[in-house]
C-alpha cells in the first residue's frame, strides 16, 4: 500500500503518534539524566538584592541559602551581618592578626562550594603555617560583581582594616568590565506593537522573533536548561580534546582572549582594567596597604596549559602577560600562578565541566599555588626564606 491510499485518518493517527513516541523518549531522558546529575537547586537567588545597581548583585546580610550545582554537591551560603561569606563577623580584626581581604567575583566567593572547600579558606591555613604568623582572610568577594565594582567599593575593603588586599581576576570578569543600570531597561514597543496581551501585540512580537532567528536561540536556550542536555553536555565535555575544540568554536566575547591577537572588544575590556588598576592601586597606597592582583584561569586556559598544546593562533598565556604588565606598570604586586598549571596533568578536570567554575580539588590546587606565590616574595611580611634565615640568626645570637 502506497501513502495515497493510507485511510485519511491515518494522515492523524501516524504524525500522532511519532509525536508521542518522541515525546515519552524526551521524558525517558530527562529522568534518567535527573537521577545521573539531579537538578541545579536551591535558595541563593533569594539572599540576592539586585537594586544595588552600582556595585552589582549584594547578599542579605545574615541570611542562609543553599544551592546545588547539577555536577556538584549542595552547599550552604552563610552571610554574616555585612553580606559577607567570609566564615566570620565582620569588623575590628584579632590583635596579632595579619589580615588579607579578598575581593573578586564567584569564582573568588566559591560558587558551588562549602566554604571549607574553597580557596579563600584554604588560604590562610597554609600561609600561617608557612610563615608561623596568625593570618586570617575575610572574603568580600561578589557572587555577581563586575570588573569596576572593586573600584566601587574600595571604600568598604579598606574599613575591614586589612593589612594586604588580594584582588582575584579572572576572565570571566574581563567579559563584564562595567555595570549598566540603562542596558538592563527593555525598549518600549512602537504603537504598530498594538496592546499588552492583545492578539496584534503576540503577531507582532512572532514576527520580530522569525526575523532576528531569536526563536531558534529561545529553543535552544530552553533545551539547555534541561537535565538531558546538561548530561549531555557533561558527558562530551569530560572529553578535553572535544571541550576545547567546541570551547574556541565559541564567540569572541566568550573565547577572543585566549587568542594570540586580542580584538579590538578585548582591548578595550584591558583598557578598562588598567583605568581601576590605576584607580585601586592609588587608593591603596594612600592608605598605605598593600595591594596584590592574581589571575585565576578558566578552564579553556587550564586544558592548554597543562596540555602544552593549542591551535595556532591561540596563546593561552597572552591573557595573562597583558594583566602582568598593566599591573606592574602601577606599581602593584601580581602573583602569576598561571605558569605553575604546565606542572599538573589533566589540570581542567578539576573544573566543574559544563559550568566551568573551578570544584573542590581545584579550589585547592589554587590555594596552594597562591600560597607558593604569595610566600616567594611577592609580599614581604609572607617572605618564608627570609623569615627562616631571621630565625637563624637569631638562634645564633641567643647561644
Amino acid at each position: 500500500m502506497n501513502m495515497a491510499q493510507l485511510p485519511r485518518r491515518d494522515w492523524i493517527l501516524l504524525p500522532l503518534l511519532g509525536l508521542f513516541t518522541i515525546a515519552v523518549i524526551a521524558f525517558s531522558t530527562e529522568l534518567i539524566a535527573g537521577r545521573v546529575l539531579p537538578d541545579h537547586v536551591g535558595s541563593l537567588p533569594g539572599c540576592e538584592v539586585r537594586n544595588d545597581n552600582p556595585f552589582g548583585a549584594r547578599m542579605t546580610p545574615n541570611s542562609v541559602c543553599w544551592e546545588k550545582l547539577g555536577e556538584g554537591n549542595l552547599s550552604e551560603f552563610r552571610f554574616n551581618s555585612c553580606g559577607d561569606r567570609a566564615g566570620m563577623e565582620c569588623g575590628s580584626k584579632p590583635l596579632g592578626t595579619y589580615r588579607i581581604v579578598m575581593v573578586g567575583t564567584s569564582v573568588a566567593v566559591g560558587r558551588y562550594l562549602s566554604r571549607d572547600k574553597t580557596f579563600g579558606a584554604l588560604l590562610p591555613t597554609g600561609l600561617s603555617r608557612e610563615t608561623g604568623r596568625k593570618i586570617e582572610l575575610y572574603n568580600k568577594s561578589m557572587m555577581q560583581g563586575y570588573l569596576d565594582s572593586v573600584s566601587l567599593r574600595f571604600n568598604e575593603l579598606l574599613a575591614a582594616r586589612p593589612d594586604m588586599i588580594l584582588w582575584i581576576v579572572t576572565p570571566m570578569d574581563l567579559r563584564a568590565p562595567s555595570y549598566r543600570p540603562e542596558a538592563l531597561v527593555q525598549p518600549a514597543l512602537p504603537a504598530a506593537a498594538g496592546q499588552a496581551l492583545s492578539l496584534q501585540r503576540a503577531w507582532y512580537l512572532l514576527k520580530n522573533s522569525s526575523g532576528s532567528n531569536s526563536i531558534q536561540n529561545i529553543l535552544r536556550i530552553h533545551f539547555d536548561r534541561t537535565r538531558s542536555a546538561l548530561l549531555l553536555r557533561h558527558t562530551l565535555y569530560e572529553s578535553e580534546n572535544l571541550y576545547l575544540r567546541t570551547y574556541l568554536m565559541g564567540s569572541d566575547d566568550e573565547a577572543g582572549f585566549l587568542k594570540s591577537e586580542l580584538s579590538a572588544a578585548w582591548k578595550k575590556r584591558l583598557e578598562q582594567f588598567d583605568s581601576d588598576t590605576a584607580q585601586n592601586a592609588e587608593r591603596a597606597r594612600a592608605a598605605g596597604v598593600p595591594l596584590v592582583v592574581a589571575l585565576v584561569p578558566s578552564r579553556a586556559q587550564a586544558a592548554m596549559i597543562s596540555a602544552s598544546n593549542w591551535p595556532a593562533g591561540y596563546d593561552p598565556y597572552n591573557l595573562d602577560n597583558q594583566l602582568r604588565l598593566i599591573v606592574i606598570s602601577h606599581g602593584v604586586s601580581y602573583v602569576d600562578i598561571l605558569p605553575e598549571f604546565r606542572y599538573i596533568p589533566n589540570s581542567d578536570r578539576h573544573f566543574f565541566p559544563v559550568d566551568g567554575h573551578p570544584d573542590d580539588e581545584g579550589n585547592a590546587i589554587i590555594a596552594d599555588l597562591l600560597m607558593k606565590e604569595l610566600t616567594g616574595g611577592a609580599v614581604p611580611a609572607f617572605n618564608v626564606q627570609t623569615r627562616v634565615s631571621l630565625a637563624g640568626r637569631l638562634g645564633e645570637l641567643t647561644k
